[in-house]
C-alpha cells in the first residue's frame, strides 16, 4: 500500500510516516495542498492507495485540495487527520468526499485500523449493474459491454443515481438535490446538459438507455421504454 501524507508540521510528518513504514505502508509526504497536488500530478492516477490530509495548511488547505481532486474525478480514498474537531467541520469533510475523519491527537493503532477499514470498504463495494452497464462504485469507473466509458464526476453521479432508481422516473429537481446539492430552481438546464452528454457517451456502445419522460424527468430503461 502507498500513502501520501499531507501536513504542514514537519515533526508530525516524520512521526506518522515512520510509523506507517514500520506498519508496512509506503509513505510519501507533502507540506501543503499545493505541494501534494504537484506530487499527485507527477505520480499519475492510481499511484497512491490513500491520502492522509490535514485541514489548515498554507497555500492550499485540505478542504481546497479535496474539492479540487473530486471535481477532477480523482477518487483516491482520503482520511482527514486534523485538530479541527467540531461536528460542522467533520460533516463538511465527509460531504466534500472524505472517507473518514480522525481528530488529533490519536493512538497510532487507531490510525492504522482506520486506514485498513477505508481500504477494505472501498475494495468491497459491489458493482452497480443494469443491462450491459456496470458501475464500479469504489473506483468510480463505468463499462458498457465491457468497454470503458470516461465520465466526469458529475456525469458519473447522475448515472449512478439513475441506475440506482431504474424502476422509476427521476425528476430534474431530485437530480439537482442529490448530485449538485441544490434545493431550489437555479433556472438553468444543467441537468439536461449532463444527461445529453451521458447519452452521447453511453449510446456509442449500445442501444439508448436513458429515456426522457416528458414533463417528469428521466429513467434508465432498455429499448422499448420499460425497465428490466
Amino acid at each position: 500500500m502507498r500513502c501520501l501524507l499531507v501536513d504542514d508540521d514537519p515533526k508530525f510528518r516524520s512521526y506518522v510516516s515512520s510509523g506507517l513504514e514500520q506498519s508496512g505502508i509506503a509513505c510519501q509526504t507533502a507540506e501543503d495542498g499545493a505541494a501534494a497536488l504537484q506530487v499527485l500530478d507527477q505520480a499519475g492516477e492510481g499511484a497512491f492507495d490513500l491520502i492522509l490530509l490535514d485541514v489548515m495548511m498554507p497555500v492550499k488547505t485540505g478542504w481546497e485540495l479535496l474539492h479540487e481532486l473530486r471535481e477532477h474525478g480523482r477518487e483516491t480514498p482520503v482520511i482527514f487527520v486534523t485538530a479541527r474537531d467540531t461536528v460542522e467541520e467533520r460533516v463538511k469533510g465527509l460531504k466534500l468526499g472524505a472517507d473518514d475523519y480522525i481528530i488529533k491527537p490519536f493512538a497510532f493503532e487507531e490510525l492504522v485500523a482506520r486506514i485498513d477499514a477505508v481500504i477494505r470498504r472501498r475494495q468491497s463495494m459491489p458493482p452497480l449493474e443494469y443491462a450491459d452497464l456496470q458501475l464500479d462504485l469504489g473506483r468510480r469507473a463505468v463499462r458498457r459491454s465491457g468497454k470503458v466509458i470516461e465520465l466526469s464526476p458529475r456525469e458519473f453521479d447522475v448515472l449512478r443515481w439513475l441506475v440506482m432508481h431504474h424502476d422509476r422516473v427521476v425528476s430534474r429537481t431530485e437530480l439537482l438535490h442529490e448530485v449538485w446539492g441544490i434545493d431550489f430552481d437555479p433556472e438553468t438546464n444543467i441537468v439536461d446538459v449532463h444527461v445529453a452528454r451521458l447519452r452521447k457517451k453511453l449510446d456509442k456502445h449500445g442501444r439508448p438507455l436513458i429515456q426522457t419522460v416528458r414533463g417528469e424527468g428521466y429513467m434508465v430503461a432498455q429499448a422499448g421504454g420499460t425497465p428490466a
